[in-house]
């Protein structure tokens, strides 16, 4: 699993500054964030949902002055109460600036089973789903954020047989924070 999320954040990094060797904005900034989640199972699950944190590290890259696009590279401690995955997560976010230091945030995220209790004994190894919400940014390179995180990939993995093979699990969570970029 190491292997593939380097090699994602390899490709990504490449990408983005082979980007931006074309013409693009030179303007690329690193950054960490960390902050407090709130998430829970949907699907056929019935359970509370669970409160804990999230940290991680960006790269934030201008394409112009209104249009940035962040990967980050981010641990969750996610799921529901008596029921928690840890998740390494690499979202992708367009984020778009609707005034000074505002931003609105949208994009896929991609997650990685890291541990967790007894559930990650029958949950896929993978997860994916959509990014939604909103930031500022001070001039100081403080910034605070908001978002929702939908989860569309059926992480259900119970063997045939148990009862549970057809039923439905994904991740649904809602993290705010703050964080610095260099």
């Amino acid at each position: 699993m190491k292997k593939i999320i380097l090699t994602m954040a390899a490709v990504f990094a490449v990408s983005f500054a082979n980007a931006q060797d074309k013409g693009g904005s030179s303007d690329m900034k690193f950054g960490v964030k960390a902050g407090y989640i709130n998430s829970n199972f949907t699907g056929d699950f019935d359970g509370d949902a669970t409160s804990s944190f999230y940290i991680g590290g960006l790269v934030d890259f201008a394409i112009s002055e209104k249009f940035h696009v962040q990967p980050e590279l981010v641990y969750s401690m996610e799921g529901a109460k008596d029921a928690a995955l840890n998740f390494i997560k690499i979202p992708i976010m367009a984020k778009y600036y609707v005034a000074e230091g505002f931003n609105l945030q949208a994009g896929p995220q991609f997650g990685f089973v890291a541990g967790g209790d007894d559930v990650k004994d029958f949950t896929k190894s993978m997860d994916y789903g959509l990014g939604i919400g909103a930031g500022y940014e001070l001039e100081s390179g403080l910034f605070f954020d908001a978002r929702y995180n939908l989860g569309l990939a059926d992480l259900n993995d119970f063997p045939d047989g148990s009862g549970f093979e057809d039923f439905k699990l994904n991740t649904t969570s809602f993290q705010i924070g703050l964080g610095y970029r260099f």
